[in-house]
């Protein structure tokens, strides 16, 4: 489902998405610059620390604001360029023609909180205290679990490295979110992130925004009715 927004109306900038790859993009770019020692501890600084199920986990959790503030940090930080180019390909995928259904502002509340949701759960379910998470995928999953919520027979204009030729074309939602699947069981697999991919944090994240799309779709519906011009 595309909007088309009447010709006298003009279209908004959509700036979350864009800022929110320059900055994964720009994270990465000095992460990856800094010797080795230097860019394990910023994981380790930025990253979510795992903890388990136990009462005591939670408890520190609730207890602990830096702890907290980790679970947005380690959202920012990624192990290596695979994991970066995998959430920076689907975060534009999804996040533009979300950003489009739900505004600026909107769309950058669910990346942080879908995002820091999916951390948060991980963290719980992962009972490894020597372990730290970290990755914008729970944050993009958040976004393609709204988007798929709302518009389910979507197609979504995607550009394919054809030969020597970029080629324009629209896909189903549904497929390129298997191919998103696909590529994770790859990284998890045979890929940079051999069995490092958190599933924990895709499944919480996409949830998360499930959830939103349904608990928002009449201010959504509204927005939309906007747009059109009526």
């Amino acid at each position: 489902m595309f909007v088309s927004i009447p010709t006298h109306a003009r279209p908004a900038f959509r700036w979350a998405t864009p800022l929110l790859c320059a900055v994964l993009w720009c994270v990465y770019l000095w992460a990856s610059t800094r010797p080795e020692a230097v860019e394990q501890a910023l994981m380790a600084r930025w990253g979510a620390l795992t903890g388990g199920l136990a009462p005591d986990a939670l408890a520190d959790w609730w207890g602990d604001g830096e702890r907290g503030l980790r679970l947005l940090t380690a959202l920012f930080v990624h192990a290596d360029w695979a994991h970066l180019l995998g959430n920076l390909v689907f975060l534009l995928i999804f996040g533009l023609p979300a950003e489009r259904a739900l505004g600026s502002w909107r769309m950058l509340a669910l990346f942080l909180a879908g995002g820091a949701f999916a951390n948060l759960v991980t963290v719980l379910v992962v009972d490894a205290p020597d372990r730290f998470v970290i990755g914008a995928s729970g944050a993009v999953s958040a976004l393609i679990g709204t988007y798929l919520a709302l518009f389910p027979r979507a197609h979504l204009g995607v550009v394919l490295p054809l030969g020597l030729f970029l080629e324009f074309v629209r896909a189903p939602a549904s497929l390129l979110i298997g191919i998103w699947a696909l590529l994770q069981v790859v990284f998890a697999y045979i890929g940079p992130a051999f069995g490092a991919v958190a599933w924990s944090a895709h499944v919480a994240g996409f949830a998360f925004g499930v959830a939103f799309a349904l608990l928002s779709r009449g201010a959504i519906a509204r927005r939309l009715r906007r747009q059109k011009g009526y």
